[in-house]
């Protein structure tokens, strides 16, 4: 009981042990692949705005088993991400796109203007 209670103010406990795991499986990568993934979570925390806990434990995962791929193979940083790493970070993260933080905003945007309009008598202000 104590624990859903907990959950539902920080979310999942299950996502924040994969998440952790995750990130030790980062640390323990050679260089240039570390800094390089470092790099391209935070550009993904800015840039992709998943809002979706399991959306986002399942990008990480999936991006560090790709690094960690790259690694074992040798496989240089290059090769992997092309001559435009903001390109890679971008269409990596879009093929995760579900629910976005935005899409809330938009939702709450909309909701906001129609009760202004509601609450006005129902007429759009011409």
């Amino acid at each position: 009981m104590a624990a859903q209670w907990i959950e539902a103010l920080t979310g999942s406990l299950s996502q924040k042990k994969q998440y952790k795991s995750d990130m030790a499986r980062v640390e323990a990568l050679p260089e240039p692949y570390r800094a390089t993934v470092k790099a391209l979570h935070r550009y993904f925390n800015y840039y992709a705005g998943i809002s979706d806990g399991d959306t986002l434990i399942r990008m990480i995962g999936d991006h560090v088993d790709l690094w960690e791929r790259a690694a074992v193979d040798g496989t240089p940083v290059h090769d992997i991400l092309g001559e435009d790493p903001v390109e890679f970070a971008e269409s990596f993260s879009r093929a995760y796109m579900g629910k976005e933080w935005i899409d809330r905003e938009r939702a709450r945007l909309t909701r906001a203007i129609e009760t202004a309009i509601a609450e006005a008598g129902g007429g759009d202000a011409s």
